[in-house]
């Protein structure tokens, strides 16, 4: 039962990071944009976050939990109905590791060359972009890369921010044209 140490605004106002003491996941992120998603993932904690007010999005992985709201409900009293099920939340110790094989399996599907240039670009969001959307409560989930696009999903706060679909996405271009000149950066 992960016990919530703080919690943070982030730039989305919409949006409120949670920062636990132990950890829900280990390295494995979860992600749902709708109460369906989450309950068609069999995603308990996703779906209680649904159930506690106008909730709109549910990000977390390892210490922390973003939720977004649609923004008619109070901050205040949605934190209290949301604290309710994060601290009944299973910690990373006790959740299966069937999450972790069914996020390396997704990759199974590419050809050795795809694979080469995904780790790069992995490597090169993981050191340059996913930090600072880490620190305001969101990520960055590549969804697919072909020879001239690499498509992305924003997650937790980053996916309704206003600035992800502008300033944000302009940056991982110009992060990632670094080693691939040509590739344009897609946001789903």
């Amino acid at each position: 039962m992960p016990k919530i140490a703080e919690v943070e605004y982030t730039p989305n106002p919409n949006a409120r990071k949670f920062i636990l003491r132990e950890p829900l996941t280990w390295g494995v992120a979860r992600s749902f944009e709708s109460a369906a998603a989450a309950e068609a993932a069999g995603d308990r904690l996703a779906s209680a976050l649904f159930e506690a007010g106008p909730v709109t999005n549910v990000y977390y992985v390892d210490h922390w939990i973003t939720v977004t709201q649609d923004g008619t409900a109070a901050w205040d009293e949605l934190l209290r109905a949301l604290a309710v099920p994060i601290r009944e939340a299973a910690a990373a110790d006790a959740q299966s590791s069937e999450t972790v094989a069914t996020a390396v399996a997704a990759r199974a599907d590419m050809d050795a060359t795809t694979l080469e240039r995904l780790d790069r670009i992995n490597a090169l969001l993981d050191e340059q972009i996913r930090p600072y959307l880490q620190n305001d409560g969101g990520n960055l989930e590549v969804i697919d890369l072909t020879e001239t696009e690499l498509t992305v999903h924003y997650q937790g706060a980053c996916g309704s921010c206003p600035s992800s679909t502008a300033g944000t996405l302009s940056a991982i271009e110009n992060v990632v044209r670094t080693i691939e000149p040509e590739l344009t950066v897609v946001a789903v």
